[in-house]
């Protein structure tokens, strides 16, 4: 049983307004997340009200999202525990996180070597002007 603060709404739950605050993102991004089926909010006629169930799935989004995985392969990992349950879901987050560690390791070579070069250049730019 869940208990009610005293507008009615259910303490558990929170608002369209209250998601966007507490994960910073626009009404705009919350309403594809929900079009896209990363979400499912609760509806009360036009309102919308999120469940600890989203405000989770909210969460590994979010994370998803920062090391770098599509909105798709967030969708699809979440789709696995619908369907197959945790041990499956576990499964495919350690295949994602290895492959997705080989792409940043591959990114920050490259911004390595991109910053090691802008600093040469930097260099040589400095050189010049001291000789011109």
């Amino acid at each position: 049983m869940t208990m009610k603060d005293v507008s009615g709404a259910k303490s558990d739950r929170l608002s369209f307004k209250d998601m966007c605050e507490k994960f910073d993102v626009t009404p705009r991004t919350l309403r594809y997340y929900e079009y896209i089926e990363l979400l499912e909010p609760e509806k009360e006629g036009r309102t919308r009200w999120y469940t600890p169930r989203e405000v989770a799935r909210m969460t590994l989004v979010m994370r998803g999202r920062r090391w770098g995985f599509s909105l798709e392969e967030c969708r699809q990992f979440l789709l696995i525990y619908d369907e197959q349950g945790t041990e499956a879901q576990n499964e495919v987050w350690i295949e994602m996180a290895d492959r997705q560690l080989g792409v940043l390791g591959q990114q920050i070579e490259d911004l390595k070597t991109a910053r090691q070069e802008l600093a040469e250049m930097r260099e040589q730019v400095s050189a010049a002007m001291k000789k011109g």
